[in-house]
């Protein structure tokens, strides 16, 4: 178990103990939560503020960062992929040009929120439940900042299912989901965790958060994925059948009739060849240029989108998968602002 992981524990031990009163405990809980999301706030008001003033946009992508990684069932690294994601942004060995022409450094392309301090509040003793009611809160406040519409850095994948939620309430209705992957990540409860980053989407699915849900990439599957996808009308499109599956998937056209697109990314949807800094390493996956292709190309209105399980601890000297997780978010972000 990590340090983070620990040291959780180890304030949850210490704050539960028989001898502190349980109304200490929840006043001083809900004071640090009340902090914690008036600091997202009042950043997602600074920002769509600064972008109205420079003229507005229709839609500016907005990063949050959301540190969580105690629900991964391997390695917790992905706690640790935020800041690092942010640093490889702004890297000075590239540009702030995306490949179709934005400028990063415009405020009506790409904005920034900081981060939900996800261990801070789990330190206080707040169990799961919720924390992601605590994530989805903040995302909704990113989302009160017209035209902001943000882009979570991850983190393990179980915080897509409280960033969807947050999506769908908000804008008051299911969405279509793209979900580039080499797992399904739709087990019930993963060894027993219902909010596993292995079970987000049968929790999004069961919310009826999703109309549609394609999962590509996939090559890690067993019989329960299998039968999940099938029990919620999943769309899986396994690697070993992409070059059938590739015309179709790079010309997708999503989110009519619904309240539009959002993009789901785990890092380990790439080969490890091209991101071995991943928890799970799974061989045969996407080519970087595949995924930008399928990115590049959906004809439909992104809302939201997250880029998730980068794991820093697992990454090569150099950040080399830092750099292609921050390269993901770069083009998400320009694919989404107008």
């Amino acid at each position: 178990m990590s340090i983070l992981g620990r040291r959780g524990i180890h304030y949850l031990q210490k704050l539960n103990a028989p001898n502190v009163p349980a109304d200490l405990i929840h006043k001083g809980q809900d004071r640090v939560i009340d902090a914690s999301l008036t600091l997202i706030r009042e950043r997602a008001k600074l920002k769509g503020e600064l972008v109205r003033a420079c003229g507005g946009a229709v839609a500016t992508s907005s990063l949050l960062g959301i540190p969580l990684g105690h629900n991964s069932s391997f390695l917790q690294g992905p706690a640790f992929a935020p800041p690092m994601i942010r640093e490889a942004i702004w890297c000075g060995s590239t540009n702030s040009t995306t490949e179709e022409g934005k400028e990063l450094r415009d405020p009506r392309v790409l904005t920034d929120v900081g981060d939900l301090p996800v261990q801070e509040i789990r330190d206080c003793g707040v169990d799961d439940s919720r924390l992601m009611n605590i994530v989805s809160e903040s995302v909704k406040l990113v989302m009160e900042q017209a035209p902001l519409r943000p882009v979570v850095l991850g983190g393990d994948h179980s915080i897509s299912y409280p960033v969807v939620r947050a999506v769908s309430e908000k804008l008051g209705g299911p969405v279509d989901i793209l979900h580039l992957d080499a797992h399904p990540d739709i087990y019930d409860a993963f060894e027993g965790n219902k909010y596993s980053h292995a079970s987000s989407f049968a929790r999004i699915m069961e919310g009826g958060y999703a109309r549609r849900l394609l999962q590509v990439g996939i090559r890690s599957i067993n019989w329960e994925g299998r039968e999940q996808g099938k029990k919620f009308g999943v769309e899986q499109y396994e690697m070993r059948n992409f070059s059938k599956d590739r015309h179709f998937l790079e010309n997708l056209k999503l989110g009519e009739g619904v309240k539009g697109v959002y993009i789901s990314i785990d890092v380990d949807c790439l080969d490890p060849a091209f991101a071995p800094g991943v928890s799970h390493l799974e061989p045969g996956g996407l080519s970087f240029r595949d995924v930008l292709n399928m990115v590049h190309n959906l004809q439909g209105d992104i809302v939201a989108a997250d880029v998730v399980e980068y794991n820093p601890q697992r990454d090569t000297f150099g950040g080399m998968t830092a750099m292609v997780a921050a390269k993901l978010v770069r083009e998400l972000a320009a694919k989404i602002s107008k």
